[in-house]
């Protein structure tokens, strides 16, 4: 595996192997990789000859009051690992080298409506900094595919809008959430959690499947969500939403429906803020 920094030399890989007639498949980090990743990179591997990760934690999906600076930096460890599980270049670029007019004065893409709810609401401008980083990702590496977890939901079809919409030639895949046997995701956050928090955690994939479980037994959704979140509070939790919403564009799902839905949670336990999703269908 190749590790370069430089856009130049990511292009001349790039270029060798469209040369040859090679399919490229991307996969977007910040780093800090865990058996979710590498999951991702066995589905890109499947779907594409050749395969790109990148190792970026992008400041400009980031608030002010998030953690940035101590978002960990593994990236030795992260090299091996994507050595490892099939990765054939990885792509690791400085802060300059993604935003050269520096992070304040980039060029912002904002895609209008789903970024509006759920985590955008709470997180103002996270998903501008994400569709931004990822639309200059796809322009560096030109791949034929992308792959994103589905653990992050919402991002996932933020992405596939922007693609839509701008005309991108990449086909986004969705990598279903890897989970510890306790139900937990996977995430590089959950090393943040205290020895009793880990044990409270996976109470957000018990509550995702009672949703589930009550909306198919015929409970309406302004009820479920209200029991969700008192069940979190309960436990310990902050929650900032316990939601059913529609699972093509995240809006409210008319009364009474029940397919293409997806219940989806955000709630910090301690310090450490976890999000969850549950397709239901």
């Amino acid at each position: 595996m190749q590790t370069v920094q430089d856009a130049p030399a990511l292009r001349a890989v790039v270029r060798g192997w469209r040369s040859q007639g090679q399919t490229v498949g991307l996969v977007p980090t910040m780093g800090n990789l865990h058996a979710g990743h590498h999951s991702l990179l066995k589905l890109a591997r499947a779907r594409a000859d050749r395969v790109v990760a990148t190792v970026f934690v992008n400041p400009t999906q980031f608030g002010p009051n998030e953690d940035f600076e101590r978002y960990p930096r593994t990236l030795v460890q992260d090299q091996a690992g994507l050595a490892e599980h099939g990765c054939d270049l990885l792509f690791a670029p400085e802060v300059a080298t993604m935003y050269p007019f520096g992070a304040e004065q980039s060029v912002s893409i904002h895609v209008p409506g789903i970024t509006d709810t759920l985590e955008g609401a709470h997180r103002p401008g996270h998903f501008d900094g994400v569709a931004t980083v990822v639309c200059k990702l796809f322009n560096l590496v030109q791949p034929d595919l992308a792959v994103f977890g589905q653990k992050d939901f919402q991002q996932l079809k933020v992405i596939e809008r922007m693609v839509r919409d701008l005309a991108l030639p990449v086909k986004v895949i969705g990598a279903p959430t890897l989970r510890a046997e306790d139900g937990l995701a996977l995430s590089s956050r959950n090393q943040y959690l205290s020895e009793a928090e880990r044990k409270q955690a996976p109470l957000i994939k018990q509550t995702l499947e009672q949703m589930r479980d009550l909306l198919g037994r015929g409970h309406a959704r302004h009820v479920i969500e209200k029991v969700a979140h008192s069940k979190l509070e309960r436990a310990g939790f902050v929650p900032d939403y316990a939601a059913i919403r529609r699972a093509d564009d995240l809006s409210e799902p008319a009364d009474g429906a029940r397919e293409g839905l997806v219940a989806l949670i955000a709630a910090r336990l301690g310090t450490t803020r976890l999000i969850d999703n549950l397709p239901f269908d």
